[in-house]
């Protein structure tokens, strides 16, 4: 049987920070990106893609602030904006693929599965929400839809700029609601491109109906989850270092090409990894091998024709 490998696309992949993140630089970038997955697909690996939605999400949110404020549109919630941005990237990304396959003369399917995820609506994130979307607001209009909507806002400064923008939960994602579908369409050797933004939250309430969350999954964790419900052999995080550091960016910064268990479980305690940044891809990766895994890799995605690239991560050593 061929190897199955969930790959999580971080958000450079799509837009870079310099750019406007018009539909032509994004849907290059997406290409380029997509060009590092080759390798994998001439090995013979079954793929899940997953990806990652923060500035496009954030720009649907503002231009549902800019539709209410300027023509009475009202404001979709949250997970309907995030399900707004999984179709478009998830479009944007089999479009992309496509032309990829074409190219190098690969004959695979590409489907893109709109998914989503559950949550708990008693996870203890409701009541601490974390996670930045949206556009900035001034104090006086923080303050007013604070009271208007019970939105919560934390003060942000940028370049001795100061503003306020709204926080939402992050729950840890539970279930995923189409991982049957999404293994049967792996089995049959179609590219699946799902859970894309951490996934479409929802819980489900006392009469057993699926609602809407007004939260943000990190798709790390949801993808890992993923990757173990469908029973993937191999889970990668593609970011833009082509491995993990301890100490980054310091005198005695150390690169890590190997992690065991042991070894990552010490490095989290001792807080050697950002909280904002690297520590949430490599709690995602231990959940993966922890929960029957066999490796993950934090990589560049230029990286993945290298066959010693990135940091792999495993229960224990290997030769």
């Amino acid at each position: 049987m061929n190897k199955l490998a969930v790959v999580a696309l971080g958000g450079n992949a799509l837009l870079r920070g310099n750019q406007k993140g018009t539909i032509e630089e994004q849907v290059q970038n997406t290409t380029d990106t997509l060009e590092n997955l080759v390798p994998l697909l001439k090995e013979g690996y079954n793929l899940v893609i997953g990806h990652g939605n923060g500035p496009q999400v954030g720009n649907i949110l503002m231009q549902h602030d800019a539709g209410e404020q300027m023509y009475t549109i009202p404001q979709m919630p949250l997970d309907v904006c995030v399900a707004d941005s999984q179709g478009a990237i998830g479009y944007m990304i089999e479009r992309s693929l496509r032309n990829v396959l074409r190219k190098h003369g690969i004959n695979r399917e590409v489907c893109c599965v709109v998914t989503p995820v559950v949550v708990d609506k008693n996870d203890p994130a409701f009541k601490n929400p974390t996670k930045r979307v949206g556009r900035v607001y001034t104090k006086e209009q923080a303050d007013e839809l604070a009271v208007s909507r019970g939105w919560v806002f934390k003060e942000e400064v940028k370049d001795t700029v100061s503003g306020w923008r709204r926080v939402v939960p992050s729950p840890k994602p539970i279930g995923i609601m189409n991982e049957s579908i999404i293994e049967q369409l792996v089995s049959q050797g179609v590219i699946v491109i799902a859970a894309g933004g951490g996934g479409v939250p929802v819980y489900i309430d006392e009469a057993g109906n699926v609602c809407g969350s007004e939260a943000v999954i990190d798709k790390d964790l949801a993808s890992s989850l993923l990757a173990n419900r469908i029973k993937a052999d191999e889970f990668y995080i593609l970011t833009d270092v082509p491995y993990v550091y301890i100490n980054y960016k310091k005198p005695n910064e150390k690169k890590l090409e190997f992690l065991n268990k042991a070894d990552t479980d010490r490095y989290l305690t001792e807080g050697m990894f950002g909280e904002g940044n690297m520590a949430p891809k490599i709690k995602a990766c231990l959940q993966f091998i922890e929960q029957g895994g066999h490796k993950s890799v934090i990589t560049e995605a230029t990286k993945l024709s290298d066959k010693s690239y990135g940091t792999k991560l495993t229960l224990e050593y290997e030769d």
